[in-house]
């Protein structure tokens, strides 16, 4: 027997891929997160003939669209990467976000335009509502179902070979303190909005808002803690989308908003705190390595 065999390198094994099913339950969302932005921030005034439920005032409806085209920008971009380690921590964003927007969704299902109160709301807004409700039971589902496989797929997680700058962990870790603590506010006492949020909210949009803010604010902590800018680059891509369209959006509507409350400004600072880390973190991740081995 050869001795040079047992000293042979051993094979290289690929990156783990995202499944086929995951890719499908993704491209899916994508699809409904690009209509979602149109009807939410472009057609911010019109919530009341085309959406699921009327949303007041607009600035509300545009800041949820904001967070809407930072998820097709995080789901795109995991899809045209393909690598798991590089994907988990968007796909973890969106899971939480749309377990928690079922949670909103289950809690005031009389605010949507199915409701007997709104039957005569346009046939579009009737069945808005419908298809929302059903998008928020069977995406979480899927998400959950997906999740162990996917976990379980053949191939590895590439090694992390791009620290994050202590400064940069340290503010993402910041603002997801933040943001998480204000979204869970918000959700389990929506009443708190009066005093935490620059500008009117009913319950439902307080805890669907809550959703984003949670769903960035665990996205921020998992990005510092990954510790690898490589891994953090596609979630800092949709993180300073968020921030930029959010600045665009009170652009739009800075009436809506109190400007001699304190929140106000709390709001201004953090927003600017996320376009801030969200591109330093773009800017300084390299771009995915090209190889098969990810």
């Amino acid at each position: 027997m050869d001795a040079s065999a047992t000293h042979a390198p051993a094979p290289a094994v690929d990156a783990r891929r995202l499944l086929p099913a995951m890719r499908v339950l993704l491209g899916a969302f994508a699809l409904l997160t690009a209509i979602a932005v149109v009807t939410l921030f472009v057609l911010a005034g019109q919530t009341d003939r085309s959406f699921a439920w009327t949303i007041a005032p607009p600035l509300t409806a545009a800041f949820m669209g904001a967070g809407y085209a930072a998820g097709f920008v995080l789901v795109v971009l995991s899809l045209r990467d393909g690598v798991w380690a590089r994907t988990r921590v968007p796909l973890l964003t969106i899971l939480v976000f749309v377990v928690i927007t079922l949670a909103a969704t289950l809690l005031h299902l009389d605010r949507f335009h199915f409701a007997a109160e709104f039957a005569d709301r346009p046939a579009l807004a009737r069945a808005a509502a419908w298809f929302w409700f059903a998008v928020y039971v069977v995406v979480p589902v899927g998400m959950l179902a997906l999740l162990l496989p996917q976990e379980r797929a053949p191939g590895v997680d590439p090694p992390a070979r791009h620290p994050v700058p202590r400064v940069l962990r340290g503010l993402l870790a910041a603002e997801s303190a933040v943001l998480t603590v204000v979204g869970a506010a918000l959700f389990v006492a929506p009443a708190t909005a009066t005093t935490l949020w620059p500008w009117t909210l009913t319950p439902l949009t307080a805890r669907v808002v809550a959703a984003w803010l949670v769903a960035f604010g665990v996205a921020t902590a998992l990005a510092a803690g990954t510790g690898d800018l490589e891994r953090l680059r596609t979630a800092a891509i949709a993180y300073t989308v968020f921030g930029v369209l959010v600045a665009v959006s009170v652009l739009r509507f800075p009436g809506t908003v109190a400007w001699g409350d304190p929140a106000a400004w709390v709001f201004t600072a953090v927003v600017v705190a996320v376009i801030g880390t969200g591109a330093a973190g773009w800017r300084l991740a390299p771009a995915p390595g090209r190889s098969r081995h990810g």
